[in-house]
């Protein structure tokens, strides 16, 4: 019913700056609230970050004031913009709509490497 699609992951130097991309199929995008979480090797999957459907933010402490979730409905885009990146950002990032019903839907995660 729902695809997600995460992009813009890579390698990249301690203090350095990210843009991820999660691209939406179907059409509850623009009702659902959406999120991002990380899963760091060692430790349980975190939520990063999360933005409703009225466009409020929520962050964790660890990225707050150094990440920005924003989204597109035309697109049916969430981006995750991460910058002054430190090597504990490092981690695969997941997308997850949550469309007020169910469990939700997942993307496949795009892998983020923090280097110092």
């Amino acid at each position: 019913q729902v695809q997600l699609v995460e992009s813009g992951g890579g390698l990249v130097q301690a203090g350095g700056s990210l843009r991820l991309s999660c691209a939406a199929s179907g059409s509850i995008f623009s009702i659902s609230a959406m999120r991002w979480y990380r899963q760091t090797p060692g430790k349980e999957r975190e939520l990063v970050a999360g933005i409703t459907s009225g466009g409020r933010t929520n962050y964790a402490d660890s990225v707050k004031g150094r990440f920005t979730i924003s989204r597109d409905n035309a697109k049916n885009t969430v981006y995750l913009q991460m910058n002054s990146l430190k090597s504990e950002d490092t981690g695969v990032y997941y997308c997850h709509l949550w469309p007020f019903s169910g469990t939700g839907y997942w993307g496949q995660g795009t892998q983020v490497t923090v280097s110092s």
